[in-house]
């Protein structure tokens, strides 16, 4: 008999967030939700406004009263965004909040459409004028940065009217993301497994993984066939969604003037492009490293053939891979001690505090991620299935959160949010000093054998893994600039071409594998994991000055830092430059180190 996955209902208040502190009731959602449309109304007074206002004398206070509405209207807009998802999220066929989600989206959009007279606005005034407002308006002062982040996109910002025009297409523009995200979260479903003891299971996107780290190679051959045969069966419906996604991308990009979408994406956070192809292009340095990692799993696995769906399971068989959910939270807490007593507080506050929802239910958006509004502490959601792996997705996803509560505690509403490029360097540092303490704590061989496969296992995943994804959004994107059409067997082909390329000839690149571009969720926020990579690296380099120079106070300040200032500057504060490939290469001796343990 298949083993039943609950139902929402049937899990414990004490496994879920409490989504009631970010929103007491639907009822309160509904006036949260008409509060918010009042207050983007008003935003209308201001139009014309900064325009007209600019040789009166008065620029600097409507500027002000103008981002202050705007502040208001955006808090309650994402408040409102926020909780209508995490309700969504809790069971992606509930047709109330799938109905509540819309509005949310409508919300959103109606906010974006309201605001989009702003930039331009500020940007039809002279910089003279905008200098003398920031000096003789000491409120306005808070806004400084986000002032002259706006002078610096001056050349990519278009018109109000036209502005306004591109506000509204918000809606369109989330179109593939989420109807991916519901043909992939609700609709789509993988055949029964058999497990280890011969029983019939269910394959879902919670247990995926937990079954490719299994020890028996044939439930690990069956998850990995079931898996890829469900997403063959949409083959040319995710095409035309992946295609529709980069078209959108290349559409903006050209539209703001940009010369590419890579440059559009990165413009944002003011990350070079250099950055991102300096990232591939060290990464593909240091191959033959992946390569020779490939070589000793498959020789530890005693295998003729070593195949992808082999890749998870543990080289070392006798270490005990179960972490149960109290115990890892226990470990957790002793782990980032070194971050400091006011830390670890608020850390277990948000283990205990309502912030988490535990467990895989029926219809619960697969993965995990850490999300919420200013105001409210952070939620994340995890489908956590008691291993060692899920105990590492707890603490990278409370660096996600507890980046988000040093923010919100320290910056203003319009600071109140973190580049990407910096988030995965938060949730990163804190798998670091896990994987550390677990390394100290741990005196059984095996164990240790163990944890060293795991840390080469997050190279191989965030380093590599996800450099390879951006090699292929690259690609895709490129190819699409060029107006080429993206099919399934086009796409199949890059695909395969670069897992041949990042991992060798020391594995079958199984035809299965071709098709893995159709199921991940992060190709529709385009050149988002490369940021993966990066941050990766810088905190591998945080981590150990955390740990031996006493570098928590400034890792501190960098977490309170938001989006105060742009994101490789903020780095630097902490102590690592990301504009030069040194943290690439630096982690690169670091996994050659861990080869050489393993051997």
């Amino acid at each position: 008999m298949a083993e039943k996955i609950k139902k929402r209902e049937e899990i414990s208040e004490e496994y879920k967030w409490n989504v009631k502190d970010l929103c007491a009731s639907d009822e309160e959602w509904n006036k949260l939700f008409d509060s918010a449309m009042r207050e983007i109304k008003k935003l209308a007074e201001f139009k014309g406004k900064l325009e007209s206002e600019n040789n009166t004398g008065k620029f600097g206070e409507v500027l002000l009263d103008c981002l202050k509405a705007k502040d208001k209207a955006g808090r309650l807009t994402e408040t409102a965004y926020v909780y209508a998802n995490l309700r969504l999220n809790e069971n992606s066929a509930n047709s109330v909040y799938q109905a509540m989600s819309g509005k949310a989206d409508n919300l959103v959009t109606v906010y974006f459409s309201a605001c989009s007279f702003i930039e331009p606005e500020i940007l039809s005034a002279s910089e003279e004028i905008i200098i003398n407002a920031l000096e003789s308006v000491s409120e306005l002062k808070i806004y400084q940065h986000y002032i002259e982040d706006i002078l610096r996109s001056k050349e990519h910002i278009l018109p109000a009217e036209q502005e306004e025009i591109l506000a509204r297409t918000n809606e369109m523009a989330q179109a593939p993301d989420n109807i991916f995200g519901m043909l992939n979260n609700a609709d789509l479903k993988f055949d029964d497994i058999k497990d280890e003891k011969g029983n019939i299971v269910p394959l879902t996107h919670g247990k995926y993984i937990s079954y490719l780290e299994s020890a028996d190679r044939n439930v690990r051959k069956q998850a990995f066939e079931s898996c890829y045969k469900a997403y063959f069966k949409q083959k040319n419906t995710l095409a035309a969604i992946y295609n529709a996604s980069v078209k959108k991308d290349v559409f903006f990009s050209k539209i703001r003037k940009y010369n590419s979408s890579l440059e559009a994406s990165l413009f944002s956070t003011n990350i070079p492009v250099e950055v991102y192809k300096n990232l591939i292009a060290a990464v593909n340095k240091f191959l033959p490293l992946m390569h020779r990692y490939i070589d000793i799993r498959k020789k530890k696995l005693n295998l003729d053939e070593l195949h992808m769906y082999d890749l998870y399971t543990p080289i070392v068989k006798e270490a005990n891979t179960k972490m149960p959910y109290e115990k890892a939270k226990e470990i957790i807490v002793k782990a980032l001690e070194p971050m400091g007593k006011e830390y670890v507080e608020e850390l277990k506050n948000g283990l205990e505090g309502g912030w988490i929802d535990i467990y895989e239910n029926e219809g619960k958006r697969s993965g995990a991620y850490a999300w919420g509004a200013y105001g409210c502490h952070p939620y994340v959601s995890l489908n956590y299935d008691g291993t060692i792996n899920s105990m590492f997705t707890l603490v990278h996803e409370m660096g996600h959160a507890m980046h988000s509560h040093y923010t919100w505690s320290n910056q203003p509403y319009v600071y109140g949010d973190y580049t990407i490029f910096v988030a995965e360097v938060a949730s990163t540092v804190n798998e670091a000093l896990l994987m550390e303490y677990l390394l100290k704590t741990t005196t059984d061989k095996n164990a240790r054998a163990y944890l060293i496969n795991y840390f080469l296992e997050q190279f191989r995943g965030t380093l590599f893994r996800q450099t390879m994804f951006a090699e292929f959004e690259l690609i895709t994107h490129e190819l699409s600039e060029k107006g080429e059409t993206l099919t399934f067997d086009s796409l199949c082909k890059i695909y395969r071409e670069l897992n041949i390329k990042y991992f060798g000839d020391g594995i079958v690149i199984d035809e299965e594998i071709d098709r893995e571009w159709s199921r991940i969720p992060h190709f529709y926020n385009a050149f988002y994991v490369y940021q993966y990579a990066t941050g990766y690296s810088a905190a591998i380099s945080l981590s150990r000055k955390i740990l031996n120079e006493n570098g928590a106070e400034n890792y501190i300040k960098f977490l309170k830092g938001g989006s105060s200032e742009y994101s490789i500057d903020l780095l630097k504060t902490a102590g690592v430059d990301m504009s030069v490939s040194k943290p690439i290469e630096d982690a690169m001796e670091v996994f050659k180190g861990l080869l050489d343990k393993i051997e």
